[in-house]
């Protein structure tokens, strides 16, 4: 039975055969070629991608962000393939370009960078680089831009869109505005970590010391500030002790009091809407509030040994 079978099922498999197409077998072999071709060309593609990424990683070990001329941008932003994002600040740092925005932009870029460099969330899915001007003019013209500085995010996959590009003049340049963005956009989120300005404690402490060294100086003659009566007698010559006049004095001392009050106010503004350092915004803010708080305090107290009975105050200078 398995004999007689045998031949028969050769026959079946010989009559398949007779009834392909006579054009199939070329067909097939390209079809085969194909395919090994597209899988050698994706191998070609992954082994590509790991030298970038391996290029990038070693960059990335030495600075926290690397310069990129044309050719680099080219090749490892603009060209496939890429499964990291990349942040890039197109600037002019030469002194000839004189900007000052630029370099203030960039001390805020550098410490972005270095809180992600050394933050344990490190990895090879984000990037920080740079292009200068005057190292990548071309690319500048590729991109048809014409201001700086200007920060872009290129995405792994696709050309950026409209929010990959940082609204600078709306938002500042301040890095915990520049991670912000990021995570919206990459939804890696960065820690910013700023090193230690000991700027304002120093100007302090020299401040201190001054006067600490003129009181030591003058120790032997220091009666003056714990005479009570001097300071009343200095407030009488120049404060009218009635709502119904005023010394001439009076005027400018309130004068004076108000504008103290108003340059206050202005730092106060200057400090919450620039976009400069923090550490010198926190300055500008204590001393603004500082000269609020004192002298309003102040002109409190005159209106209320004016008018008796007067029982609001702030700093009690009475």
């Amino acid at each position: 039975m398995g004999a007689r079978g045998a031949p028969s099922r050769r026959r079946q498999a010989g009559r398949r055969l007779r009834y392909l197409p006579t054009g199939s077998f070329p067909f097939l072999l390209l079809l085969l070629l194909l395919c090994i071709q597209l899988g050698g060309g994706q191998k070609k593609k992954e082994n590509l991608l790991a030298e970038k990424v391996e290029q990038l990683m070693e960059w990335s070990s030495r600075r926290s962000i690397f310069r990129m001329n044309g050719d680099k941008f080219r090749k490892f932003i603009k060209a496939p393939p890429r499964n990291y994002s990349m942040i890039v600040m197109f600037t002019a740092l030469q002194p000839q370009r004189q900007c000052s925005v630029c370099r203030q932009a960039n001390e805020e870029y550098q410490i972005l960078a270095n809180s992600w460099r050394y933050s344990s969330a490190f990895c090879n899915k984000l990037f920080f680089s740079m292009v200068d001007y005057d190292e990548g003019t071309d690319v500048f013209q590729q991109l048809n831009m014409n201001s700086a500085p200007t920060f872009m995010h290129f995405p792994p996959k696709g050309r950026p869109k409209r929010a990959d590009t940082f609204d600078l003049q709306r938002i500042g340049f301040a890095a915990e505005q520049l991670a912000k963005w990021i995570a919206d956009r990459t939804d890696v989120h960065i820690r910013v970590f700023r090193p230690p300005n000991y700027s304002g404690t120093i100007a302090l402490a020299l401040l201190v010391s001054l006067v600490g060294g003129l009181l030591y100086l003058r120790r032997n003659n220091l009666e003056f500030i714990y005479n009570k009566t001097g300071w009343a007698m200095v407030s009488l010559s120049y404060i009218h002790g009635s709502s119904q006049a005023q010394f001439v004095a009076e005027s400018h001392i309130i004068l004076v009091l108000n504008a103290a009050i108003t340059m206050g106010m202005v730092l106060l503004n200057e400090a919450a809407t620039s976009k400069g350092d923090v550490g010198k915004r926190r300055i500008i803010c204590i001393v603004g509030l500082g000269l609020v708080v004192f002298f309003f305090s102040f002109l409190l107290s005159i209106f209320r040994s004016k008018y008796h009975g007067y029982p609001y105050s702030d700093l009690d200078f009475e």
